[in-house]
């Protein structure tokens, strides 16, 4: 028994020895000592001054500069509309004293997950699948999401020409059912690039698209890109995440990242300006809709007042000009527009004179006889309160009398009068109209969740409703009412039933982003017909800037019928549209970068 209980003795303080060892080796490889190669690599040399381009910029690794002076002049020969990034730095002060005016401490932290030690997670992606990046349509749609997460775009032939790099690998997320891609990742192999002499690797532009559906995206393109340099015989990977991303840094420790005493430093130039300048007071408070033109006003020297944040109020100041502004809603839009917008019975009368099309309406009425009439001709109708916003106490298809009476006592709570209209199969476009001009169309897709085969329904809108809180800076949740349950049981289902895995179920008709919807852009392929009915209405309405939304067959088919139009549309969400850039055009048209380029050009 003393034999067993010696042999368990030493094996235990084997692994005690080895893990002291490790965590030993781990903090002298960790310190502020600039990197040096082990004696064992001494006679292998490190690339010099190496800068590798990624598309939106270069990453610039500082351990291959001899001086600071050297990479303050290499980070000082940015491009325009880039975004370069010096990795590495061990003494950021001392770097930053050779150009303060120029360049600054970029304010994020350094994780670092040891390959050796990192474990592989039993579980499947469901839903979805990784793979690498392999055509232009992929990198199209990377680009998309990297815009609507606020990063740097890249060219497409950059992405198709560096597919089948060594050095640089793209990794990204597809659905299973639409084939449309989910998210992407980009690994960057340190002993390709420059001959690394601590073996690293690194991981950057990891990006979900907002209106992804399925869980767990993010963490399965980060250990899929940990496997891959784990395989290539890399000793860690590395990644720079912004110090008040807390979402992602949960996932990166979850995963078994730690911080390491490593730093970055950017340039000075518009694409960074929110990271090293103070945002406007107040500016954490807004919503993300007035969030989008305050920071593209900030952007062009516009000087911002936020006069309250709760509401989405602020004023813009330009040469001499000052607008108050509501989100979308400025004061170029009159009082008479406005109210027209609100009361959508008067918007109808408006836009008919106009000549656009309309669907079948009644107002509600205490006469069961001619509400059940309406019902038998229509065979599925819409209940929605004439005036409101935002989707609320609006109710899609109804096909009993009961359903309908139920759902005008709830549109009832929120206005007096109660409209009800007969149901246009297809989809719901919002078109953002402003100058009288098209900017943005996208399709409007009703809150919708995918079977696992363990969870309820009521679990799966819960858990894809804090996704959608989060994408959206909670401004888009499902909510678990009336509405909900109704549309759950005219599918078959009670909220406590469990979905098959890979089974979708669309959980309320309406599809307004505040109620779980999604938006999806197809501006590029909306039919001609319905820009010029988006584009008339807003001139029959006399509105500067407005949200028409139609119900179409298809973006691409001219058939449509109007349903209201928004006097204060949501501009978010619209990527890759300008609506921000045009919203500010058309404030202070003189703040643009063409104007701009105007009144400093040399005079012929």
């Amino acid at each position: 028994m003393a034999k067993k209980e010696d042999v368990a003795f030493r094996a235990s303080r084997g692994r005690s020895d080895k893990a002291l060892g490790y965590r030993l080796k781990r903090l002298r490889s960790e310190t502020m000592k600039p990197t040096s190669a082990p004696a064992d690599q001494s006679s292998a040399q490190q690339d010099k001054h190496v800068s590798l381009e990624l598309g939106w910029g270069r990453l610039l690794f500082a351990q291959t500069f001899d001086t600071n002076e050297e990479l303050a002049g290499a980070l000082r020969d940015e491009g325009p509309a880039r975004r370069d990034i010096a990795f590495y730095i061990r003494d950021p002060h001392v770097l930053l004293s050779m150009a303060p005016q120029e360049l600054f401490l970029d304010p994020s932290h350094t994780y670092r997950l040891d390959l050796a030690t990192y474990r592989p997670s039993r579980r499947q992606p469901r839903g979805f699948f990784i793979r690498r990046l392999t055509s232009e349509a992929d990198a199209n749609a990377v680009n998309a999401i990297y815009q609507s997460r606020g990063m740097v775009t890249v060219r497409p032939d950059f992405f198709w020409t560096n597919r089948d790099s060594r050095a640089v690998t793209y990794f990204v997320a597809e659905d299973d059912q639409t084939g449309g891609i989910l998210g992407t990742v980009t690994g960057v192999d340190h002993r390709r690039v420059f001959q690394d002499a601590e073996n690293g690797s690194s991981l950057w532009c990891l990006a979900v698209d907002p209106q992804c559906r399925h869980a767990g995206v993010g963490e399965m393109l980060v250990r899929r890109l940990a496997e891959h340099f784990a395989a290539r015989g890399a000793s860690f990977m590395d990644l720079s995440v912004m110090h008040d991303n807390d979402q992602a840094i949960a996932l990166y420790e979850k995963l078994g990242f730690h911080r390491v005493p490593v730093f970055a430093v950017k340039r000075k130039n518009p694409i960074n300006e929110r990271l090293f300048t103070h945002p406007p007071a107040d500016f954490d408070r807004l919503n993300p809709y007035a969030r989008l033109i305050v920071d593209e006003a900030h952007r062009r020297g516009v000087a911002v007042d936020v006069t309250d944040a709760e509401g989405g109020f602020f004023r813009l100041s330009f040469g001499g000009r000052s607008i108050h502004c509501r989100e979308s809603l400025s004061e170029l839009t009159s009082a008479v527009a406005m109210s027209i917008c609100d009361d959508k019975a008067v918007t109808r009368r408006v836009v008919v004179r106009a000549g656009l099309t309309v669907p079948e309406q009644m107002e509600a009425v205490d006469d069961d006889a001619a509400l059940e009439a309406f019902l038998k001709k229509h065979g599925r109708v819409v209940v929605k309160p004439a005036r409101g916003e935002q989707g609320k106490g609006v109710a899609v298809g109804l096909e009993t009398f009961d359903e309908m009476q139920n759902a005008i006592r709830i549109a009832r709570e929120l206005s007096d009068r109660v409209l009800i209209e007969a149901c246009f199969e297809g989809e719901d476009l919002r078109l953002v109209v402003i100058d009288y001009r098209l900017v943005a169309a996208a399709v409007r897709r009703a809150p919708r969740v995918v079977g696992d085969g363990h969870k309820s329904i009521e679990e799966l809108i819960e858990k894809q409703s804090r996704r959608r809180a989060a994408a959206t800076g909670g401004e888009s949740r499902i909510p678990i009412d009336d509405e909900t349950r109704r549309c759950v049981a005219g599918l078959g289902f009670e909220m406590s039933s469990v979905l098959p895995e890979g089974q979708e179920v669309v959980v309320r008709k309406t599809a307004n982003l505040h109620t779980g919807g999604s938006i999806h852009d197809v501006t590029e392929k909306v039919h001609p017909d319905l820009v010029r009915a988006a584009c008339t209405a807003a001139r029959a309405i006399d509105i500067p800037v407005v949200g028409i939304d139609l119900m179409v067959r298809s973006p691409g088919h001219p058939d449509y019928v109007f349903i209201e139009a928004n006097e204060r549309p949501g501009l978010a969400n619209h990527e890759p549209q300008p609506t921000a850039e045009r919203f500010v055009d058309l404030l202070f048209p003189r703040s643009g970068v063409k104007s701009a380029e105007r009144a400093l050009a040399p005079r012929g």
